[in-house]
């Protein structure tokens, strides 16, 4: 993993990784997650330049992170160094759409979304926009 670090994350990257992060946040990444992770990788402006290759690695780096006691808290070092600003609210909506792409919101990814929150600076009113959106996008 030291190889991964000393290469930084491109935008991209962090954008997979936060996706990879709130599926794995209740420690159960259910199909429905997998499938919305895919498809935003796939369909997605902001990554059409972006190495499919590249989705093992970033995930293999979240959950090596997730198994550290500060892990959190270097995943977010890593997202701040290599995310542009602007790809901030894209990163939260991205976040947002994969938790709640199976219906439901365990605690967890609650908590890790208020953490996103914070940690990208993303503007309460902007974040209950975002929310909103994904909530309205995935009704059954």
């Amino acid at each position: 993993m030291s190889q991964d670090i000393a290469h930084p994350l491109t935008p991209q990257d962090c954008l997979v990784a936060v996706m990879v992060a709130i599926s794995a946040s209740d420690e159960n990444i259910r199909t429905a997650e997998l499938v919305k992770i895919q498809s935003a990788v796939n369909n997605l402006p902001v990554f059409a330049d972006f190495d499919i290759d590249r989705m093992q690695t970033v995930s293999q780096i979240v959950f090596d992170l997730f198994e550290q006691e500060d892990g959190l808290a270097a995943l977010f070092g890593l997202i701040r160094e290599s995310l542009p600003t602007r790809l901030n609210e894209t990163a939260y909506a991205l976040a947002c759409d994969v938790a709640a792409a199976d219906g439901s919101l365990a605690e967890p990814e609650l908590r890790l979304l208020e953490e996103m929150r914070y940690e990208l600076h993303i503007d309460r009113l902007h974040a209950a926009g975002i929310e909103r959106g994904a909530r309205a996008r995935h009704m059954i």
